[in-house]
């Protein structure tokens, strides 16, 4: 079975930075587009960034010059650095990914790590 396995996450005071890493693993034979998403308390979940296999990026407007996405694909590995960290960037980060197995093309997803932004 494919899984991802996220990590970084923490609380960091308002202007700080953190990194959060996703890793699949399994039974893949080619992992597509990988991605961020994040839900806050009360909000419905929004994309953070998204990064193709070539390495095209792209951003939520409110993450535009201070948070960086990346991949590493002979580690099936996705990064989020978080520079410049607000309070409203608190919530749970997902990780994404699209993977081709042997059954078939799917989205599949990590299990969440808190991003806590407070002084």
């Amino acid at each position: 079975q494919v899984q991802l396995v996220e990590s970084g996450g923490g609380l960091v005071q308002p202007g700080g930075s953190l990194g959060l890493s996703c890793a699949a693993s399994g039974s893949i034979f080619r992992v597509n587009g990988m991605g961020w998403y994040r839900q806050a308390p009360g909000k419905q979940r929004e994309l953070v960034a998204r990064i193709t296999t070539s390495g095209s990026t792209n951003y939520t407007d409110s993450v535009k010059g201070r948070f960086t996405i990346s991949r590493d694909n002979a580690k099936n590995t996705v990064y989020l650095q978080m520079n410049s960290l607000r309070p409203e960037d608190t919530a749970v980060y997902f990780c994404n990914a699209n993977i081709v197995t042997w059954s078939g093309v799917h989205n599949y997803w990590g299990q969440g790590t808190q991003v806590t932004v407070s002084s």
